[in-house]
């Protein structure tokens, strides 16, 4: 899965030796776009900015979550049902592409939200940021989900989720909280400071991103939730994070000449924005 990723990255080294080199502006110093400079925390996944003293403690965040025979978990269960029942419509086809989280693509979830294009090639700075964001979200949620290792709703009920191919890796891996929520809102809250003015558009993504997760059947709505104090503590963070703010202010300004220039995000923003509209009312 890495093998097109690692080549990437090892052709990025080139550009990364010309900065090196001192040809690199200060901005680009303190806020490298080149994956090389950058480095990976694991393949195919970059360095985040945060520091492990750094990140928020899901532990000390999160309450446990609910026992089998509670009030929530009844709700988590009629909430699985009612998300799953999705699987087959257009927002089930939605809910597959955002459990894709390979990069670069990954980031294109968000490109109708902004309405401009997230890329590599036409926005390094702002893809940098999400990025190097989503590992810091990966990391934040890690606690609690290896300590609580809570089932997962598609093994619990032993029915299909809409992403088979990860169905194996998934029944190892803890359900609460939702690393894919924590990564939904958290870029949802960075793109609102990098573009203030969708910031409507771009927390209902974000939202739907983390609901995502319910319609595939891979997490209760409690595991979800939980995106709203992961999230924001890890954006809390970063406030103080220098290289996030550099990076945060370059993204600003290549937004902003994105839509000088009259760019489209490259989506079907129409078919998307129906999709997001037939669970607009579920699962708050």
């Amino acid at each position: 899965m890495y093998t097109r990723k690692l080549l990437a990255r090892a052709l990025q080294t080139v550009a990364a030796f010309v900065l090196v080199g001192g040809c690199a502006t200060p901005a680009q110093r303190m806020a490298p776009t080149s994956a090389a400079v950058v480095g990976e925390f694991r393949p195919g996944l970059l360095n985040g900015y945060l520091s492990p003293a750094d990140l928020p403690d899901s532990l000390a965040l999160l309450a446990a979550p609910p026992a089998q025979d509670s009030a929530a978990t009844a709700i988590d269960v009629s909430t699985y049902h009612e998300l799953t029942a999705l699987q087959a419509t257009s927002r089930g086809a939605l809910a597959v592409r955002d459990a894709n989280l390979d990069l670069p693509g990954a980031t294109a979830a968000f490109a109708c939200a902004l309405g401009v294009p997230i890329s590599e090639a036409e926005t390094p700075n702002l893809n940098m940021l999400m990025e190097r964001t989503l590992t810091d979200a990966v990391r934040a949620s890690s606690k609690a989900k290896e300590k609580y290792q809570r089932k997962r709703p598609f093994a619990e009920f032993n029915a299909p989720s809409c992403t088979p191919a990860e169905e194996s890796y998934l029944r190892t891996n803890g359900s609460y909280p939702s690393g894919h929520s924590t990564i939904g809102w958290l870029w949802a809250l960075t793109l609102t400071e990098v573009s203030p003015e969708r910031a409507d558009a771009l927390l209902q993504r974000g939202r739907a991103f983390g609901y995502s997760r319910g319609i595939c059947g891979v997490h209760w709505k409690i595991d979800i939730d939980a995106w709203r104090i992961m999230g924001a503590a890890t954006f809390a963070r970063l406030q103080t994070n220098e290289v996030f703010s550099a990076q945060l202010n370059a993204a600003r300004a290549e937004v902003a000449k994105e839509r000088t220039q009259g760019a489209k995000p490259r989506e079907d923003c129409a078919a998307e924005a129906s999709a997001l509209a037939a669970s607009n009312s579920l699962a708050p």
